[in-house]
């Protein structure tokens, strides 16, 4: 009977403490910047810190900013709990930096539908641009860190030697076939039954997971990773850097209104802050800058709409060419381009039409505004001088020829308080 109760107390003891164990799940689904990596490194930290059986996550990413991957990385390396990295749902992909993040996790996963490679480095946060030398050093680089890694892990070296190289993709078929992935799952309740007793390599020695009890925990990331994240998506960079640039000129030409300006500098350092994690093209910056310039311009200089043409032609080339990557995902898209463009152009075409309307308009008051303008004269009026009523005021007048008392007459000329008038025809 003794014995009984210690078995049944073991039991309870042992199913409480499978209870008690919990599996994190991280979501990814930006490109890799620095908020992004941020949440991925608290997100291991916290596995480390809780105890926890595993840390799963879910990447969905074009690539990213090289010093931010080497971080994840870096942190994925170190960990003591297990890392899964796991390219979902169907549809995502992982590559350029996500590819090297997948190859660093301890077991790596795909969803049906996906893909994982073309990792070759592009400039990040310059013009976009690198000789020949300096592409070829950076190349070796990233080729020899990806070996390097797929070796400690015990992936193919060819092929993650090719995804740097040759910019190679796989589906996740293929990369299951050719062991760069572990195992491919169709989502996590499935990739978590698969996990279940699968024993996984770490530094030192060989873990088995035991998941079947334990929790799933959704790591969150904090609203202030979450907002920087958002911000490094090409499209919200680029408006934002539109908004500063034209909050910027509000406050220029109305100098004291502080708002257009306050909002411009802070649009500005944020679109700033973007672009570290994106391929930015200086000559596209210039473009704009210059369409901007041209804008201004023709409302001074009132050039009959022809600056403002030159200015929608070089905003729309700009906003083209700022993003100088080959992933549609790193620049911004043309459903974006073309409303901003044409909303800034139309803005700046409705101030010509209206800085035209009002050279053309004929001037009513003032000097100026009594020209044409008919009356009743008061007197005769000859060019000894007279009196005249024109708009509701007694003038003093003077004709070169002589006009009867209780004519019409129409004003040519005003010097000081006289008028020169004829009759009215």
């Amino acid at each position: 009977m003794k014995k009984l109760l210690l078995f049944v107390l073991s039991l309870i003891l042992v199913s409480g403490m499978a209870e008690a164990s919990q599996v994190l799940v991280a979501r990814v689904e930006s490109a890799v910047s620095p908020a992004s990596a941020r949440f991925m490194v608290q997100a291991v930290e916290r596995a480390q810190a809780e105890q926890a059986e595993c840390l799963i996550i879910e990447m969905d990413t074009p690539g990213g900013l090289d010093q931010s991957m080497r971080q994840v990385i870096k942190s994925i390396m170190a960990s003591p709990v297990p890392v899964i990295v796991f390219v979902a749902p169907q549809g995502s992909r992982a590559a350029s930096a996500g590819a090297f993040i997948t190859m660093s996790a301890h077991l790596a996963a795909m969803a049906p539908g996906t893909s994982i490679g073309a990792a070759h480095p592009v400039s990040i946060g310059q013009s976009g641009q690198m000789d020949s030398t300096m592409s070829g050093k950076v190349t070796n680089d990233a080729a020899a860190y990806i070996r390097s890694i797929a070796e400690k892990r015990g992936r193919n070296v060819a092929w993650a030697d090719s995804a740097v190289r040759h910019s190679v993709s796989l589906s996740e078929t293929e990369a299951l076939k050719r062991k760069v992935i572990d195992l491919v799952a169709p989502n996590t309740s499935a990739l978590l039954d698969s996990l279940d007793g699968r024993k996984i390599a770490m530094d030192r020695d060989t873990v088995t997971l035991n998941i079947k009890l334990a929790r799933t925990v959704t790591v969150e990331m904090n609203w202030r990773d979450r907002f920087l994240s958002v911000i490094s998506d090409p499209n919200i960079a680029y408006i934002f850097f539109m908004l500063g640039l034209l909050g910027l000129y509000f406050e220029f030409s109305n100098p004291g209104a502080i708002l257009p300006g306050v909002v411009g500098a802070i649009s500005l350092i944020l679109a700033f802050f973007a672009f570290q994690t994106l391929s930015v093209s200086y000559a596209g910056m210039l473009l704009i800058i210059l369409a901007i310039v041209l804008f201004i311009l023709d409302v001074k200089i009132a050039s009959h709409g022809i600056l403002s043409i030159g200015g929608i032609v070089a905003m729309f080339i700009g906003s083209v060419m700022l993003f100088n990557s080959p992933d549609p995902a790193l620049r911004a898209s043309l459903q974006v381009i073309i409303p901003v463009v044409a909303a800034t152009a139309a803005f700046f075409i409705i101030g010509v039409w209206l800085s035209i309307k009002t050279l053309r308009t004929k001037p009513v008051s003032g000097d100026k505004g009594l020209l044409g303008q008919e009356g009743d004269a008061r007197t005769l009026v000859n060019k000894d001088g007279g009196s005249v009523f024109v708009e509701g005021t007694h003038w003093s007048a003077w004709s070169e020829t002589e006009i009867a008392e209780g004519t019409k007459i129409k004003v040519l000329e005003v010097k000081g308080m006289t008028l020169k008038v004829t009759k009215s025809v």
